[in-house]
């Protein structure tokens, strides 16, 4: 029978509402239910295209057993972290500080209050290496509520008292000057990967705000370092196997250093910000490939993640047919059969592959006899025995990429997730007028507006309000900063590109309503959620970038754009105390705010 969930929106919800799990939707009903049936609430979050949510959900939540220790101990709620960011955001804070780490399925152990009691991230079924399953925990954590009621809620007032404290806003600083973009690029180049590119250890994200300010800060202040750096990084990108050789578009991140090794699903927000990347590393230096890469990033997001009335989908699943990477990898055998023996030679010498698989199991260790197609190695993989010249030899690889492409279109495709968010859809506006910008390409442009067109009629109300996600016919009336901040961004770039006014006027709108509903008056910065929406304990802003630019970083890039185009003073005396709200934490660590540096110096 299908629980709760079954009328929801969210394809991650939808994914559990045939679960035994009796889950219910976040919102006033389940912890109401759970202050009446004097139970503490487990809470789930993930998203759609998540390979260890999927893990947990078939270990766990499809197991009779299981769900019916979780029916019996609690009251279950789901969360679509894409929906919900700021739900996600409280219990993922409470995680970091509960456990030092983070990571999603995330797992939460809530009083009916909401306060978090216990946290982790992906629970097996069994205890094992370590690790407490589920069918150990839950049994324990029900006798403590019921034995040691007391100490637990001393407990959670503890957790809820550190968690104010660490999101306390800071007090107010000095105003941001450009100097700070020195040590931020200093920090950075410190940790930069001199072999493989990229800054750090494994795992390794693309991080491509960090490479959009080297290229930006090494052009302004004429230096060749942090565009050198920079531009390596992409390239190794590019060759690596976080990228899709066949079908275009990048990866989630990689679990090597060397890029090899993806998780396989394909975020929107990451396509966007690596298409701003690559567009302006083209840009700063000409190379051809950057320019290629950016085109390439854009004809897969137009090809497989553009709903027809004009939005853009939110993400590809890195699981097909139940497993990981299924629909990107090729056995040699499998090259040959398209390709035929010679052409399966030189591809195989091009693209990284080996008869024993380059594929290897996260879990396991083990090969599979699988290959992820790369070009790490493919200079000293097209030796001069070819006897061929490099043109006519890549044109041959272009001839064989279609082939197999063609073959791999007929494969069972990841499950798509269809729903459309406004601020991940402003990223990839943004992405695509810039584009339309450096290349002098008005198809590009084309997208960008239908996007502003399709957000603006059905997402976007009278005063400025944003709903924040829209799919099957219904809009997510929740919104939060990042759907202002980037699509005003998205706005800008197309005003920059077609000089049409009615862009700036609907950037002027949002940051108007912004200002009246997210804007901490007091010291200056904006918060996640506005004034209206109140259903999480805490109320949270974010400075720092994570996989994406913080919002208040780029709000700080619109206000100064808007003046720069306007004149008028307001905006700068907002991006002024926006600056100084934040500049404690800026201060001490500049490298953590990228796009922060990126505003100061444009």
């Amino acid at each position: 029978m299908p629980n709760r969930l079954q009328k929801e929106k969210s394809p991650y919800l939808l994914q559990h509402a045939a679960n035994p799990v009796d889950w219910h939707p976040w919102g006033e009903e389940a912890f109401a239910r759970a202050i009446r049936k004097d139970k503490p609430v487990f809470l789930s979050s993930g998203y759609a295209t998540c390979h260890w949510c999927h893990v947990m959900a078939h270990e766990s939540f499809e197991d009779p057993e299981i769900a019916a220790l979780l029916n019996d101990a609690f009251i279950c709620v789901k969360v679509d972290r894409e929906e919900r960011p700021d739900v996600d955001k409280f219990y993922m804070t409470a995680c970091r500080l509960m456990t030092g780490g983070g990571g999603w399925p995330l797992t939460v152990i809530a009083a009916p209050d909401k306060r978090p009691l216990f946290t982790a991230t992906y629970l097996p079924k069994d205890s094992r290496f370590g690790r407490t399953g589920l069918r150990d925990l839950i049994p324990h954590i029900k006798e403590v509520w019921h034995s040691r009621r007391s100490e637990v809620l001393a407990a959670a007032e503890r957790i809820m008292t550190a968690m104010e404290k660490e999101e306390q806003p800071p007090a107010p600083g000095e105003a941001l000057t450009p100097e700070l973009a020195d040590e931020a690029a200093s920090e950075l180049l410190s940790r930069y990967d001199e072999q493989w590119g990229g800054f750090g250890p494994a795992p390794k994200f693309p991080q491509p705000h960090r490479l959009i300010f080297l290229l930006k800060y090494g052009r302004q202040r004429g230096r060749e370092r942090p565009i050198q750096a920079a531009a390596e990084t992409l390239r190794i990108m590019r060759a690596g196997g976080i990228y899709d050789h066949l079908g275009f578009g990048f990866h989630r991140y990689s679990t090597d250093r060397q890029w090899l090794l993806p998780h396989f699903e394909k975020m929107l927000y990451d396509q966007a910000l690596l298409c701003l990347a690559y567009t302006e590393a083209f840009a700063i230096t000409g190379e051809e490939i950057f320019g290629r890469t950016a085109r390439e990033i854009i004809t897969y997001v137009l090809r497989d993640m553009t709903d027809p009335a004009g939005g853009f989908y939110t993400a590809e699943d890195a699981d097909s047919e139940g497993a990981e990477g299924k629909f990107y990898l090729w056995t040699v055998k499998e090259i040959e059969s398209v390709l035929g023996k010679a052409d399966a030679a030189l591809f195989g010498e091009a693209y990284g592959l080996e008869e024993e698989g380059n594929f290897v199991e996260e879990v396991t260790g083990r090969r599979t006899g699988e290959n992820i197609l790369h070009r790490l190695e493919a200079a000293s993989r097209l030796p001069s025995a070819w006897g061929t010249p490099e043109d006519l030899l890549e044109g041959r690889l272009a001839r064989a990429r279609e082939k197999l492409f063609a073959v791999r279109e007929r494969r069972v495709r990841p499950f798509r997730d269809d729903k459309i968010l406004t601020d991940w859809n402003g990223l990839m506006i943004a992405a695509l007028a810039r584009a339309a910008a450096v290349f002098s390409e008005p198809a590009y442009f084309v997208p960008a507006r239908r996007a502003v067109d399709f957000i603006w009629d059905r997402l976007a109300g009278g005063n400025g309000a944003l709903g924040h996600r829209w799919r099957d016919g219904e809009a997510l009336a929740a919104s939060f900063l990042d759907d202002y901040a980037f699509l005003s961004w998205g706005l800008l770039n197309c005003f920059e590109y077609a000089g049409d006014p009615l862009f700036l006027e609907r950037a002027r709108i949002l940051q108007q309503f912004l200002d009246a509903h997210f804007r901490d008056e007091r010291q200056g910065g904006y918060y996640l959620t506005p004034d209206t929406q109140n259903d999480v304990p805490l109320r949270m802003q974010e400075h720092y970038d994570r996989a994406i630019p913080a919002g208040n970083s780029v709000v700080l890039r619109n206000l100064l754009h808007i003046h720069r185009l306007t004149g008028e003073g307001t905006y700068a005396f907002s991006a002024e105390m926006l600056g100084r709200a934040f500049s404690t934490p800026i201060t001490a660590v500049p490298s953590a705010h990228a796009m922060f540096m990126t505003a100061l110096i444009a």
